[in-house]
């Protein structure tokens, strides 16, 4: 005996749903399950800093961050058939806020702002990538509806990846292969420190950045072949307040790292250290350092838990 299946409806208006794209829309894909619904399409993790968000006299739906580095991306919305104003406004927001990456959610993309959007992820750098995406709302027969993202462009990895391993210098390469090896060092089955990390792609950077579910903050990791160190910190962006809270806690802090920690403060980052003299070089070496930058990055998650999180509360 076949049972009977719903009937599957797809809602084209969806005004129907949000009326208004600033006080509805932006509104409900800024709570955190709406949100990461984005995430998973567009397989990135993504942090809300803010909802219409100011660039010069011009508001922006939302900023937000990727979690592992914290590089700035700006995300535009549009319950409408993409134009030139929209376009306009994403090149605007994404110099004013220097992102790395730029999201364009649209009823519909047009086939000539579809080709602007393939061209510019053509023709940017390797930092920078465009997502146009389409909404979509299904129902089946009185159910609620249900949204569903189609990416209709994205950045174009694979082409920049490749372009980019042409170019790198020997430093780079260097870099790149200390990193490799730090990732499969870390998500070995036989790592303790395993389950701490989430895994990010290798970089040709001296430094990586490892999130801990605390917006603005991360744990930095840090290689010198200059200096011939290793470094380890808890990184604030722009969040002075939280970095001299913890000042306080000095004594406490060099207790939980089991040796003396530095307060580093620039202009606008600020960062509490853990350094280790070790010429990065020594590819000899490189597992005993892997594990001094694991063992390290969890106990300064342990200040973060214990100190950041408990005076946020």
């Amino acid at each position: 005996m076949s049972k009977q299946l719903g009937n599957l409806e797809k809602i084209d208006n969806l005004r129907k749903i949000w009326p208004n794209e600033a006080y509805d829309f932006t509104k409900w894909l800024a709570k955190e399950a709406n949100f990461n619904l984005l995430c998973s399409a567009i397989g990135m993790d993504l942090i809300v800093e803010e909802r219409e968000s100011f660039v010069g006299d011009f508001k922006l739906d939302l900023y937000a961050t990727e979690e592992t580095t914290g590089k700035p991306v700006i995300i535009e919305n549009q319950l409408e058939s993409t134009d030139h104003d929209h376009l306009g406004k994403i090149i605007t927001y994404a110099s004013g806020k220097n992102a790395s990456t730029i999201i364009w959610i649209v009823k519909s993309a047009r086939p000539e702002h579809r080709q602007a959007i393939e061209w510019l992820n053509q023709h940017t750098d390797e930092e920078t990538g465009f997502f146009l995406i389409e909404i979509e709302l299904w129902k089946i027969d009185n159910s609620k509806p249900a949204i569903r993202f189609n990416i209709v462009e994205k950045p174009n990895e694979w082409a920049k990846s490749v372009k980019t391993n042409k170019e790198l210098t020997q430093l780079q390469k260097f870099r790149l292969d200390f990193w490799e090896g730090f990732n499969k060092y870390i998500y070995s089955k036989d790592c303790r420190y395993a389950k701490t990390f989430n895994k990010t792609k290798p970089s040709t950077d001296n430094w990586k950045n490892v999130a801990i579910g605390i917006s603005g903050i991360f744990i930095d990791l840090y290689i010198s072949t200059q200096k011939n160190k290793l470094e380890a910190s808890i990184y604030f962006r722009n969040n002075k307040e939280e970095f001299h809270r913890l000042e306080e806690y000095r004594d406490q802090i060099d207790e939980i790292m089991g040796e003396p920690v530095e307060f580093r403060e620039a202009n606008i980052d600020s960062k509490i250290i853990v350094s280790k003299d070790a010429p990065p070089n020594d590819r000899e070496r490189w597992d005993e350092y892997y594990n001094w930058l694991a063992e390290t990055a969890v106990k300064l998650k342990e200040v973060a838990d214990r100190l950041i999180i408990k005076a946020r509360k």
